[in-house]
């Protein structure tokens, strides 16, 4: 990953910012959910949609009807991918220093479409795999015209950058006297058990990579 930009170089707090690709590959691994920023017709537009990392870059698919799609993988249109993770809320003695923990991830870029059969075919299976590890192997495949009525971008994640923040809050100094509670409220991603779809046939039994989900 080369060095950051002037777009993806934080201007606030830039001690919370990384550029390394370990970290930014961490953050995106464990989400699923990105929102996608474009300026259509003189306004901006932001959609949320799942997505997988492939490597360097980040694959995001959608309907052939999607107007968003159709002007993202548009030549010369720039494109910005937003992944967060909120991780705590950060109770503090003031309004003010009120905060959250988290992780994110920023990439700016132009996103390219991805027309080749096999390749397409290839990111769109990477997508499902990522998220649910296993079901591929239980899945009936795609068939051509599934494939073909799907757009798949790539966006490349040579102009990204992450923002992390730990702890506790950070009160002026005066405050810290206060006879206020403070600390941290621990905000994590819970999973539920599955539920059966009401017209699955009997005797099929919840797979393991279903009844073990987690990220």
């Amino acid at each position: 990953m080369s060095a950051p930009s002037e777009r993806t170089t934080a201007k606030r707090l830039p001690d919370r910012a990384s550029y390394d690709a370990g970290t930014i590959h961490a953050i995106l691994d464990e989400g699923f959910v990105c929102h996608v920023g474009i300026v259509e017709e003189g306004y901006p537009v932001v959609i949320p949609t799942a997505y997988a990392r492939d490597g360097d870059s980040v694959l995001i698919h959608g309907s052939p009807a999607s107007r968003t799609l159709r002007n993202a993988k548009s030549e010369g249109v720039e494109v910005c991918l937003t992944v967060t993770l909120v991780d705590g809320l950060v109770i503090a003695r003031s309004g003010f220093h009120h905060s959250m923990n988290y992780r994110s991830v920023v990439v700016f870029g132009n996103a390219k479409p991805i027309d080749d059969g096999a390749e397409r075919d290839a990111a769109l299976d990477l997508i499902v795999e990522t998220l649910v590890p296993g079901r591929l192997d239980v899945v009936r495949p795609m068939t051509r015209n599934e494939s073909k009525g799907t757009t798949v971008l790539r966006l490349s994640l040579a102009e990204a950058s992450a923002k992390v923040r730990t702890g506790g809050p950070i009160d002026e100094p005066e405050d810290y006297e206060l006879p206020i509670w403070a600390g941290v409220i621990p905000v994590t991603t819970e999973f539920g058990n599955p539920i059966v779809d009401s017209a699955l046939r009997q005797n099929i039994s919840v797979p393991d990579h279903i009844s073990n989900y987690h990220r």
